[in-house]
């Protein structure tokens, strides 16, 4: 009898897929993370204050950290499932409190103009939390030294 494992039904390309997604992901996260303290008046507390998120002192601070770790979790595919979790909440935050009033005042071409990335990330999430880290990364490693 042949039992066919998760390898044998994937394909190898796939996992350099994966690798591109994760590393689109995480960077665009990573980056984004980063500026949040480079550029505090414009991408930061300076930022939130103005979209209405409360408390704006810590929670771009914290949003920053997630955003940062979290990014590079994705990137080298460690605990990557759950890497997805807090930015998915981030990037849903962000299109309720950022796209969603500008598709209510400005119309639908303007909204999905401005949200192109943060659509795309949602489902770059989406599509990583469902395949996962893929066969080039530390989960995989550490799975397989489980072995």
């Amino acid at each position: 009898m042949t039992i066919l494992t998760r390898d044998d039904v994937i394909p190898a390309s796939h996992a350099w897929a994966a690798l591109l997604l994760r590393l689109l992901v995480g960077w665009i996260f990573l980056t984004e993370g980063i500026q949040k303290f480079l550029f505090p008046a414009a991408l930061g507390v300076g930022r939130f204050i103005k979209i209405g998120i409360p408390y704006p002192h810590i929670a771009a601070p914290f949003v920053g950290v997630v955003e940062i770790a979290c990014g590079m979790l994705l990137m080298i595919g460690l605990v990557t499932r759950f890497a997805t979790i807090p930015l998915l909440i981030d990037i849903s935050v962000a299109i309720a409190t950022t796209k969603l009033p500008m598709l209510l005042h400005q119309g639908f071409w303007p909204a999905m103009h401005e949200g192109r990335v943060d659509f795309a990330m949602l489902l770059g999430l989406i599509a990583v939390f469902c395949m996962g880290a893929g066969r080039i990364s530390c989960d995989a490693k550490r799975f397989m030294d489980g072995e």
